[in-house]
């Protein structure tokens, strides 16, 4: 059992001890793109991608960095009247361009009132160590985290879902991202196609022996204008999505395995239901779910790190 009153690691505390307070993401899309969008590596992006799925509706590429985290700390601040923030560089690859560019953009972010650090998602590709030096230096005097999309620890998968990087690359960037200052995470999809239970599970030991702070967890959800849907039409045998209560069971198992002090941020992202063809669940909200994972632990006598045996490095 965590001091945090969780059988695992929660975010929430972890936010609460580092800060002292409450302190609100606000999400930014700046308008890049990906390399396997723009020919780069490959066409067409992830097949399972549809960004609007999950960006926040004040996020408009046209608008500025700071003209976005205004209108953002504009609605939060409704709701909460005292807090900081973090400038989320969320949608698609947010250190896909040249250093002069992104130092502009980060700097510009930091200088908005209240806003204290930087959460940047990216690919582990997509990252130049003069823009991993730079964000070292920032993290002198803020708050910086990279996460990272690695979706799958098995290269068949990415093949398969054309991310157009290898687990390999992922290894790689964690090295190179170390004991920099900065706040590590990823994030994994469980039950991309392909994919058996045995290896998802893997995954756990696999992204355990990872120098990251953070993992962020959900569900494959397929959803419309993705190449993912027009699969899942035509070959919907191809797919085995959870059921809710099958979700459930499986992270219970999954955090066993996980190593003991890996801050837990996410299990699950629901899709918005004008855009989600399947799974469809059964309505319930995001902490009411976390509710039912917590009582899962409880029944099941699980807590994070209970199945972890220490192994050798990647």
């Amino acid at each position: 059992m965590q001091i945090t009153g969780k059988r695992y690691l929660d975010y929430s505390s972890y936010i609460k001890s580092t800060f002292g307070e409450r302190v609100q993401k606000v999400s930014i899309d700046i308008g890049f793109s990906c390399p396997n969008r723009d020919g780069s590596k490959g066409y067409g992006g992830c097949t399972y991608c549809n960004n609007n799925s999950f960006n926040p509706d004040y996020c408009e590429p046209e608008n500025s960095v700071t003209k976005q985290l205004e209108e953002g700390i504009r609605r939060f601040s409704a709701r909460y009247k005292t807090q900081k923030y973090l400038a989320y560089f969320q949608a698609y690859t947010n250190t896909y361009s040249d250093f002069e560019s992104l130092k502009k953009m980060y700097d510009e972010a930091l200088r908005v009132p209240n806003v204290i650090g930087l959460v940047i998602g990216t690919r582990p590709d997509c990252i130049s160590d003069v823009i991993i030096n730079y964000l070292s230096l920032l993290s002198k005097t803020h708050y910086v985290a990279l996460e990272f999309g690695i979706e799958s620890t098995l290269n068949k998968t990415l093949e398969r879902v054309n991310r157009c990087h290898t687990f390999e690359d992922t290894i790689s960037v964690f090295e190179r991202c170390k004991n920099k200052g900065l706040h590590l995470g990823a994030h994994l999809i469980m039950g991309l196609p392909g994919e058996s239970k045995a290896e998802l599970l893997q995954h756990a030991r696999t992204v355990s022996k990872l120098p990251i702070d953070t993992l962020k967890l959900h569900h494959l959800q397929i959803v419309k204008k993705t190449v993912m849907a027009h699969q899942y039409k035509h070959a919907p045998e191809q797919f085995n999505l959870f059921s809710q209560d099958n979700y459930i069971e499986f992270i219970a198992e999954f955090i066993g395995l996980l190593r003991p002090n890996l801050i837990i941020e996410r299990f699950i992202s629901q899709a918005q239901q004008d855009l989600l063809i399947a799974p469809k669940w059964d309505g319930l909200k995001n902490f009411e779910i976390v509710d039912k994972i917590d009582q899962k632990l409880t029944e099941l006598n699980i807590w994070q790190g209970k199945f972890y045996t220490p192994e050798a490095d990647l």
